[in-house]
């Protein structure tokens, strides 16, 4: 297949066909990067309206961006509508402090498509015909509390009687370095409405800060032709197609715009604005050069009609560019369809391919261009006046080694314009489905010396790179290493698999000598990623003193030693050295397990036998412990820590089970609480796990009660029970509540932008699902639970893992009435043709009803739902 013959090409470093992408972000103001203020007040030192007058920094956005893989010359879409106050360059959003629930993009948009390579790429944004209400949503947004919904650009009535654009942005290869662009205008509305088209190129400003004064041209070279030349990228040509005009200015800030600052040059940023718009002719350059160029076309649509814009921007050079242009993109599409044919082998049903293949794109187009110099931010540039001396001890002070200038997979590229570590490691299993190269790439990115710090910790995020979370990039490592294994007839990448074992090494030891303070096996680690989820700020001092000794994070260290331990064992099969570290890795495991267990000398460990559940334990400074009684996703964690290990692999690593055996022989305190090492199960396997028998049939019956955890469309993060009988804790100054809140956070922990008191998440319920597929692969059909609990109704616990697949997969399938529960109530996205069968893919879902919530294009974990619609297509088949 070709798009298969691109990505080997790609991969194998003999043709650039990933040097082009969707590589812009779609925010780059109010971020950690381009914050130089005082008071380290991201949100404000670059606001939405002074984006569209300021040279960035550190990297670049667009509507529908496109730039090569170093972000020198980028491509975006302009539009306006002929009465907005400026053109749609960027998209609108509230900032952390604006939004009753958090930052929140206010647009309307949709990844539809893309391949690997971004050999074809399509995505949708709505336009509307009458002013955008900028002010309106800031207003009623800012009124609102965080016990009511937020205000969405759908609920201002700015697309009724359907007066809006469709506007289609489309991307097909030529070649590596030859890219088509067609832009397709739909008028949805009653009467023909004009729509201002202003395709823009531009190039990153690298030439202000004092390093390189090397300056990049644009310049026209025929009235539908714009020359860009650059020092290290060469000669490339936007081809322009029937364009009324080329308008010219330079990348640079317009001082008028900021106030704040000195200026240089003139026909600044915000030119080509100023001069569509505001018709401020001396805005643009009449030389017809500068480094930001935008062809202008102004399309007059009939109602019910669409209008297209073709451009071409390609290094070679073409006499005829447009001559081809139909038949490139016919090529493409098909050759799109032909691949994900392929990708989506056993998926039948019409409508979970078309899920499936949009949530494909939306991890496709999530990819952006991340540059980040710790050093150089600190400390300045050597054009600009030196930051303020408190921003030595500030923000992220600690990381002067961190220099990222990589593409990286985002979470969502307005709310999370920047990595996070554990949600790049669960996007790397979606993406592995389609590239293993670039998934693999992914996973050792944050384990070079860019990215992890010298003592061993992983970068958590820009806003805090200190900060913790949950150690899942091992268990991602071992994952994409099978899959990638399986789609190479069973070969393995060794050299992959030990170049991140040799790095988490180091993170799980800082982990040990940073994260359990008095060496007892009993970890802390912050919030762990899951927000508001205890009844305090876990990342914080306590207001009461002390410690908590989390459930969460011991857990998730028991997973990660056995991830550890399941990956030097494959290693070892080759080189027996790694024997040893898998034994290591094995007895620590025991460690945490009786940790767990019989910790605090056996009166206050995790396990609460009269619930029969896990909790976290309040430490106090006296010495005193008490337990934090609060039923959510941190006493059901315990269960992602099992693994299954096979005779086979036993036999061929000798001096590893010798160890074990002794182990288990010689320390039998230790090996009475691993679940069933000595007795082989289903097929001569032998289980490791943090929970026996009884125990997992207890947490298994409070979290498959729909009164509890079970909801219609997944596993809650908080019990329901928290409803009715919210749990509470008192201070001498201070009184705490954790209830049940199936929606929006009604705390302001962590800004208040996601909840997990009672919401569904997909990263958990996935690991949730894993887990018990691997318990029932050891205890194979014999083992049954009541599902749901209080049922009557037996199931093996892959049929558990089945339902639950079902219900997660149900959020954005369509139900018998033809409506998706993550779309919320009726109205347009559940009815209009217009609307229904684009998918969002948001941060987590309702514990109710199932609607989206948070961050509206968080593909990058939601997009785990590829592989349980691959897993329930190949069962139905």
């Amino acid at each position: 297949m070709q798009e298969q013959r691109r990505l080997a090409e790609a991969n194998n470093q003999t043709a650039a066909w990933k040097k082009f992408g969707p590589y812009l972000t779609e925010r780059q103001w109010g971020t950690v990067r381009e914050d130089y203020s005082a008071d380290g007040n991201a949100w404000d030192f670059i606001t939405h309206d002074m984006a569209r007058g300021y040279a960035y920094r550190w990297g670049e956005e667009g509507l529908a961006g496109l730039s090569d893989d170093d972000q020198q010359l980028c491509f975006g879409v302009g539009l306006w509508n002929g009465v907005d106050t400026q053109l749609k360059e960027r998209l609108f959003g509230l900032t952390n402090g604006q939004g009753n629930h958090g930052e929140d993009v206010k647009e309307q948009y949709y990844y539809l498509d893309s391949t690997p390579t971004h050999s074809y790429m399509k995505m949708l944004y709505k336009y509307p015909q009458r002013a955008f209400p900028y002010d309106e949503l800031r207003v009623e947004n800012a009124r609102r509390t965080r016990l009511e919904p937020e205000y969405e650009l759908l609920d201002t009535g700015i697309f009724d009687e359907d007066r809006y654009f469709d506007v289609f942005i489309e991307y097909a290869k030529a070649g590596p370095e030859d890219v088509l662009v067609r832009i397709t205008a739909h008028n949805r509305g009653p009467e023909a409405a004009i729509l201002h088209v202003l395709p823009q190129l531009w190039f990153r400003n690298t030439w202000a800060w004092g390093y390189d004064a090397s300056k990049p041209e644009l310049r026209q070279a025929r009235p539908d032709r714009v020359v860009a030349t650059h020092h290290a990228l060469g000669q490339y040509h936007l081809y322009c197609e029937g364009a009324s005009r080329l308008l010219f200015c330079e990348n640079e800030t317009n001082p008028r715009l900021l106030r704040r600052q000195a200026g240089w040059g003139s026909y600044y940023k915000d030119g080509i604005n100023n001069y569509v718009v505001h018709g401020h002719r001396k805005a643009v350059n009449p030389a017809q050069r500068g480094t930001k160029a935008a062809a202008q076309y102004t399309l007059t649509i009939a109602p019910g009609e669409s209008q297209q814009v073709c451009l071409r921007l390609s290094q070679p050079t073409h006499e005829a560019p447009f001559a081809d242009f139909d038949q490139v993109f016919t090529e493409r599409q098909q050759e799109a369809d032909v691949f994900y044919e392929c990708v989506q082998e056993g998926v039948a049903s019409p409508d979970a391919r078309a899920v499936q293949r949009q949530a494909f794109a939306g991890m496709l187009w999530s990819k952006q261009y991340y540059y980040y110099d710790v050093s150089q931010w600190l400390d300045g540039d050597p054009k600009w006046p030196a930051p303020q001396g408190a921003r030595q001890k500030g923000r992220n002070a600690a990381w002067r080694h961190l220099h990222n200038a990589d593409i990286i997979s985002m979470p969502d590229k307005w709310e999370y314009p920047w990595y996070a570590a554990w949600d790049l490691a669960f996007h790397c299993l979606p993406l592995a489905m389609l590239d293993a190269s670039f998934a693999k790439q992914q996973l050792r990115l944050l384990t070079q010396d860019g990215y992890l710090h010298p003592n061993g910790q992983m970068p958590a995020y820009e806003w805090k790179f200190e900060d913790v979370n949950a150690p899942v990039h091992a268990w991602a490592t071992w994952r994409v290493y099978q899959m990638d294994r399986k789609l190479n007839g069973g070969n393995g990448d060794n050299v992959f698999l030990e170049a991140v074992f040799q790095k988490l090494v180091m993170t799980f030891t800082w982990w040990v000598n940073r994260k359990d303070r008095d060496e007892r096996n009993i970890f802390e680690g912050g919030f762990l990623g899951m927000d508001n989820i205890g009844v305090f700020d876990r990342s914080a001092p306590l207001p009461t003193g002390g410690k908590i000794e989390q459930s969460d994070g011991t857990s998730w260290m028991a997973m990660f030693s056995l991830n550890l331990m399941r990956m030097a064992l494959e290693l070892a099969k080759t080189n027996p050295v790694y024997q040893e570290m898998a034994s290591k890795f094995f007895e620590h495991f025991l460690y945490i397990a009786h940790a767990m267990t019989l910790g605090g000398g056996g009166e206050f460990n995790l396990w609460d036998e009269q619930d029969q559940f896990y909790y976290d334990v309040l430490h106090m400074p006296d010495d005193s412990r008490e337990r934090l009684r609060i039923r959510s996703m941190v006493g059901l964690i315990p269960l992602f820590a099992v693994e299954v290990i096979e005779d086979d692999l036993l036999d061929a690593v000798p001096q590893f089970t010798a160890r074990a055996w002794w182990l288990v022989q010689h320390r039998p305190h230790l090996a009475e609480l691993v679940s069933r090492w000595q007795e082989p199960g289903k097929g001569a396997r032998h289980l490791l796990s943090l929970m026996r028998r009884s125990r997992l049939k207890s947490v298994l019956t409070r979290m498959l009660d729909e009164t509890e955890f079970l909801s219609d469309y997944g596993i809650r993060s908080l019990s329901r029970y928290h409803l009715e009988h919210p749990y509470e804790y008192h201070t001498t100054e201070d009184s705490f509540e954790v209830r049940y809140v199936a929606g929006e956070a009604e705390s302001d922990m962590f800004g208040g932008n996601s909840n997990w008191r009672g919401p569904v998440w997909f990263p958990v319920n996935y690991l949730i699902i894993e887990s018990l597929q691997r318990f029932h692969s050891y205890y194979g059909d014999s083992f049954k639970v009541e599902y749901p609990t209080g049922s009557g109704q037996l199931h093996n616990l892959n049929q558990v893992a089945d339902a639950l697949s079902e219900r997660l997969a149900r959020l954005l399938l369509k139900d018998e009435k033809g409506h998706r529960p993550a779309f919320g109530p009726a109205g347009p996205l559940q009815d209009d043709p217009h609307f229904r069968d684009y998918l969002l893919f948001h941060e987590f879902f309702h514990g109710d009803d199932g609607h989206g919530l948070g961050a509206s294009h968080q593909t990058g974990w939601t997009g785990l739902v590829v592989r349980l619609l691959q897993q329930r297509g190949k069962a139905e088949a």
